[in-house]
């Protein structure tokens, strides 16, 4: 997948950049949010609380037997903290579950809304197996960083705070002082080593996201895979891409264990002095055995929000990156867009005109040069010319897939850039040459048409699309799966359930991109006699390549490199001896030729 990259800020600029576009989010749950920070605290509070009580209950057994009690307070107080510790942390998570799924969920949509939002230009560009793991990874890094940030760092950084103050009031300094030190030295070491590992993680996204692409991609044409017998040459390739992502992968973890190791010398050498302090503390007398339960206490307590502070440093920093790519996507700018004052495409009559228009793909190629023509309503304009002479562009032009260059497109006398695509769009149908199903049964395809539309009228449209029999004749009818891309049907079959479905949708205007090209000539006339039909009561283009397809049409343009070179009815085209008339013959010559081998087919299967 092609994204672009703008110009990128600094990376601690991008990543408050990301945090930030969540933020709304947050706000929309913001009592949720200030009720789970409060139980928060209260679990921190409770926690913290801990080792204060278990230092007393110590003191209380450390006396001479004569003197012992049982302190039942205490241990009861301990065992209310342990629970409450428990209690309200859990319920935090119960508060704060909506506002993580529901963030999760609304991205989600705006991502999937703003990717059909973009033009056809940025679908024929991306590669569908690495965008859809960027967004995977994308939202399962929202779910990591508003979980482990608001519930990890800030009550860790709350805990060190609460432990730092304990320490400076109730001992010596240095015990504060070293506590801090130790902290400062973790932080700083782990910081530096997570940013230089970062690199890892970045180029392991990109080698995943290759790998998920070439994957993917060699599946979807699984048929032209096997037509060439090119399975271990796609084996290689994908191996290609895992073997790159391996390499990376290694070094990923070396760094982690030398960050991993660093953390643990340097937790190991503040506990060490930690402890060495509180011994001598009590040899001196200074410090109970209690106040040497507390301080190992708060050091294990710390010692393990500490070593997992940095897992969740690293997670965030490698949330933080898988974001950034997803919402890279909703960055990518819309080329078609509606204009703020765009209104609804009202059509009364249903004329078009396509006035001088010119248009380019890209500045250095173009592809339509001052075509200018007219579709009265009501009446049949047909296209044909050479591959590549910018035909099926019209058609992509109307339904304003792309904007043109140059000159403007009109339906009843109004640019179609002063009004909403969406409005645009119901007011036509097309059936495209190369048609593409949903994963999905036969009746879901030609429903989507529209899909309010009741059980009899999808039957009717299937029966005018002369498919409704061959459905029938499947074991399960119209529930029957078509496979991806619909390729358990014939190219035949997908194209008549295409035409069934913009039939269902019964537009005021319709366009016809080779709709029967991939037809037998059978199903072609029958097709035909079915689109006449419905053509004689809309406006309708007709991109062709048979030519005996469009003899009926009331004008017939014919273009070369982008440019009309001829125009009339059929009968007028023939008789002035062109473009059009030389097609004509060595169509109607394939034909023959076509009819005289099949005649000598039949006879020598006859005479065996």
């Amino acid at each position: 997948m092609r994204l672009r990259h703008y110009g990128k800020p600094p990376a601690r600029r991008r990543d408050w950049m990301t945090i930030g576009t969540l933020l709304p989010y947050l706000w929309e749950f913001r009592a949720r949010v200030l009720i789970a920070l409060g139980l928060l605290a209260a679990a921190k509070v409770a926690n913290v609380s801990i080792p204060l009580v278990l230092k007393e209950i110590v003191d209380a057994l450390d006396r001479p037997r004569v003197a012992l009690v049982l302190p039942v307070s205490l241990l009861l107080a301990y065992g209310a903290l342990r629970l409450g510790n428990t209690l309200f942390g859990e319920l935090r998570d119960v508060v704060f579950a909506k506002v993580t799924h529901r963030s999760i969920r609304r991205v989600a949509l705006k991502v999937f809304e703003h990717l059909h939002l973009l033009s056809l230009r940025f679908h024929l560009e991306r590669q569908m197996g690495g965008m859809s793991r960027d967004i995977e990874r994308g939202t399962a890094g929202i779910r990591f960083l508003l979980n482990f940030m608001l519930f990890n760092i800030l009550p860790t950084i709350l805990e060190i705070a609460f432990v730092a103050v304990i320490l400076l009031v109730k001992y010596d300094p240095w015990f504060c002082l070293i506590t801090v030190l130790t902290l400062i030295a973790y932080v700083v070491f782990t910081l530096m080593i997570t940013e230089w590992r970062m690199i890892f993680r970045r180029t392991m996204n990109e080698m995943d996201s290759k790998a998920n692409t070439r994957a993917v991609d060699s599946l979807l044409n699984y048929e032209t895979v096997k037509y060439f017998g090119n399975e271990a040459y796609e084996a290689r390739r994908y191996d290609d891409n895992l073997q790159s992502w391996e390499k990376v992968a290694v070094r990923n973890q070396i760094s982690l264990s030398v960050l991993n190791a660093g953390q643990g010398f340097i937790i190991a050498v503040g506990v060490t002095v930690l402890m060495l302090l509180a011994s001598r503390g009590v040899v001196q007398g200074t410090m109970t055995l209690g106040d040497v339960v507390l301080v190992n206490a708060f050091l294990l307590q710390l010692y393990m929000p500490l070593h997992f502070l940095g897992f969740v440093y690293r997670e965030i920093r490698h949330s933080l990156a898988d974001m950034e790519r997803m919402f890279g996507l909703l960055e990518h700018p819309t080329d078609v867009r509606d204009r703020p004052d765009a209104g609804e495409l009202v059509v009364t009559r249903g004329q078009i005109r396509f006035e001088h228009v010119d248009f380019a793909y890209d500045p250095n190629r173009q592809i339509l040069h001052d075509v200018d023509f007219e579709i009265p309503a009501g009446r049949k304009v047909a296209v044909v010319g050479t591959s590549g002479a910018g035909k099926s562009t019209l058609a992509r032009l109307l339904f304003r897939f792309y904007d043109v260059t140059a000159g403007r497109i009109l339906i009843d006398g109004r640019d179609i850039r002063d009004v909403t695509q969406k409005s645009l769009r119901a007011a036509i149908g097309i059936v495209p040459q190369d048609t593409v199903l949903f994963n999905d049964n036969i009746y879901y395809n030609i429903a989507y048409g529209r899909p309010d539309a009741t059980r009899a009228e999808i039957v009717r449209a299937a029966g005018h699309a002369h498919i409704h029999h061959f459905i029938e004749s499947l074991p399960d009818g119209y529930d029957t799966l078509v496979g991806e891309r619909g390729l358990k049907l014939s190219g035949g079959e997908k194209q008549r359930v295409a035409i069934a479905r913009t039939m269902l949708k019964n537009p005021r205007i319709l366009a016809f991109d080779e709709a029967t090209s991939a037809l037998d000539s059978k199903s072609e006339k029958a097709i035909q006699a079915a689109l006449k039909e419905i053509a004689a009561h809309h406006t309708t283009l007709v991109i062709a390549h048979r030519l005996s397809t469009i003899i009926d049409a009331d004008q017939i343009l014919v273009m070369e490199h982008g440019k009309i070179v001829e125009r009339g009815t059929h009968r007028e085209l023939l008789g002035r001896g062109g473009v059009y008339a030389h097609m004509w013959r060595l169509q109607q010559e394939e034909e023959e030729h076509r009819q005289l081998k099949a005649v000598g087919n039949g006879l020598t299967e006859g005479n065996l």
